[in-house]
């Protein structure tokens, strides 16, 4: 049996009311929310279908119904196409808050907590490229080199490295020239064993040091991929009865404190670059178990070209999915907008 377009707008009229009660809609209430003119009668005929295609579940004995995981999952993929809100006073604050990225994504978090009236995270932005544009050598006190690195984005990092004996200025700029001239422009992955030879044939009795200096290098970069998360509105979840018993309430307020938990939804698709976009995650779909009663709303924002993060609203199965996902859709515009004109 197939959904046609009655039964999906039926469906919708489920899922807007039980978000707007948390109550089981009965048909006699469906026949007052739309404009199908259509009797209870033949309205409970197309519910029972909709039950039998496991769209909807009656909760209880005599009560109406209520949607299931496999109803929003069509109601999110069907019925917010397009979904466009223009969030204009979030853009002005945001714009205020963007003198730094982490001031901005402290702000997203709230903005978006009070907004949606839904827990809110946006991870800080994640490196995917590490391509370098240039390498600094400074011996700035005896026995300590310094190491600055400049990767594509102009991200920096430096670390000290000790070394056994002061270098020379002559030394150090002919090290700076062995590091620029071999590895600019390629991607950490992509230094193999014969230009590492090659560098360390360059350098002469210093190829032990070149070995030392490429090791600090992959340190420094594995370091600044750490990723910071920043929440707001996790009491919110409180608010939903399905959420606040005190077992579900606890194990979610601790993920919310124990933000590390959250990393698998940030490294969920974001290397897929097809899944950029907005991610819709019901129930059990979530990669975080604790939220396996929840529904989280994840979309991908980029600084510039190989420079991710992820935004999330997480709520209950009832959310307002057409709410989150347009301010989702405008959010990514306004920041997009905002990182341009930073850059």
């Amino acid at each position: 049996m197939q959904i046609d377009e009655r039964k999906l707008k039926i469906l919708q009229a489920i899922i807007r009311n039980y978000l707007e009660t948390g109550e089981p809609v009965g048909s006699r209430t469906i026949s007052k929310y739309t404009d199908l003119n259509l009797s209870s009668a033949t309205i409970r005929n197309e519910m029972s279908d909709l039950e039998e295609l496991g769209y909807i579940v009656q909760p209880h004995t005599s009560a109406g119904r209520i949607p299931s995981d496999k109803g929003y999952r069509l109601y999110v993929d069907t019925l917010l196409v397009d979904k466009v809100q223009e969030v204009e006073e979030m853009k002005d604050l945001l714009i205020q808050k963007a003198d730094k990225i982490e001031n901005l994504l402290q702000q997203v978090a709230k903005l978006l907590a009070v907004n949606t009236n839904y827990a809110t995270m946006v991870s800080s932005p994640q490196y995917k490229t590490k391509k370098v544009k240039f390498i600094q050598l400074t011996e700035l006190e005896e026995n300590q080199l310094l190491t600055v690195i400049v990767l594509d984005g102009n991200i920096v990092k430096n670390k000290m490295l000790p070394i056994d004996s002061s270098l020379s200025k002559e030394t150090i700029l002919r090290l700076n020239i062995v590091f620029n001239t071999f590895l600019q422009g390629l991607d950490l992955t992509e230094i193999n064993l014969p230009i590492i030879a090659k560098m360390k044939e360059q350098a002469g009795e210093y190829s032990t040091l070149v070995s030392d200096i490429l090791d600090t290098i992959t340190q420094a970069v594995a370091e600044e991929n750490d990723c910071e998360i920043f929440t707001s509105g996790a009491t919110n979840i409180l608010k939903y009865p399905e959420l606040s018993d005190t077992a579900s309430a606890t194990e979610l307020l601790y993920t919310f404190e124990e933000k590390k938990l959250l990393t698998e939804l940030i490294q969920d698709r974001l290397e897929d670059e097809e899944n950029r976009g907005i991610q819709v995650y019901i129930g059990n779909e979530t990669p975080v178990k604790s939220m396996k009663d929840c529904s989280v709303v994840t979309a991908t924002y980029e600084i510039e070209q190989g420079v991710y993060g992820k935004i999330g609203i997480i709520g209950p199965k009832r959310m307002d999915y057409e709410k989150v996902v347009s301010t989702l859709q405008s959010l990514m515009v306004q920041l997009d907008d905002i990182f341009k004109k930073k850059t």
